[in-house]
């Protein structure tokens, strides 16, 4: 049944994905408005969801939201699955992605994104790519988007974690925009290149604001990786293996 389930799934959101790219590249020719545009393209990550829990049970619970602000951020977010690119969208305002260059060139999903205004950056660029975060990423947090960034570059294993990148950091720092830190267990249901799905109730946090001013990049890092790690700890139900071992 697991497999039929993450089958129809698969299936579901291929085609789903497939209506919405071509029909946002369509709006996009004919001038629509980024607004009405960003609303019409993102009711995929709705829909994708709703999908998932019909077809694979997985559904999701939100602790924190009283932490989202009023006016734009940054947010700093966990990055272990494909699930929680789709459940910001549907957690906070319009926003915009730091991302690779290389998913622009997807046919159809990478042309669809291209024109929802993302901040994508050749991640072998070194410093012209941090510059290019911290440049089109403050326009975009001044023209009320918020903008989103998975510190660690990758998506990591449950249980697991890299060094943040400095490039976010970089651009709180400058621009003075606060950071909102989220913490996710989406990887033990949906894992990183898994075709499997895991029924259950991924848990999200939503961490307080670190406010960028009078911070350096490397301190407001350091509050965001102490939190969403200690938040962590506090949400996987990965089984501790010392606690199975016997003891002799």
């Amino acid at each position: 049944m697991s497999y039929i389930r993450s089958l129809l799934f698969s299936m579901g959101m291929l085609v789903s994905m497939v209506f919405f790219a071509v029909a946002g590249i369509i709006l996009y020719l004919l001038f629509v408005p980024f607004p009405i545009r960003y609303r019409f393209i993102t009711q995929w990550s709705r829909f994708t969801l709703w999908w998932l829990k019909l077809t694979c049970r997985i559904d999701y619970q939100v602790e924190g939201q009283e932490h989202i602000p009023d006016q734009p951020a940054i947010l700093f977010c966990k990055h272990q699955s494909t699930w929680e690119t789709l459940a910001l969208q549907r957690l906070f305002p319009p926003q915009a992605w730091v991302l690779k260059r290389e998913l622009m060139w997807l046919p159809l999903f990478g042309w669809a994104m291209a024109t929802l205004k993302p901040v994508a950056i050749d991640r072998n660029a070194g410093r012209q790519a941090v510059k290019k975060i911290i440049e089109v990423g403050t326009q975009r947090l001044r023209n009320g988007l918020w903008v989103v960034i998975f510190p660690e570059g990758t998506r990591v294993p449950p249980g697991e974690t890299k060094r943040f990148g400095i490039g976010g950091a970089l651009l709180a720092q400058k621009s003075g925009y606060a950071v909102v830190p989220v913490a996710h267990n989406a990887g033990e249901f949906w894992p990183r290149r898994a075709f499997l799905k895991k029924a259950g109730t991924i848990k999200v946090v939503i961490g307080p604001l670190i406010e960028s001013e009078g911070r350096s990049a490397a301190e407001i890092n350091r509050l965001a990786q102490q939190w969403i790690e200690k938040t962590m700890t506090r949400i996987e139900q990965i089984p501790d293996p010392k606690k199975n071992s016997s003891v002799f």
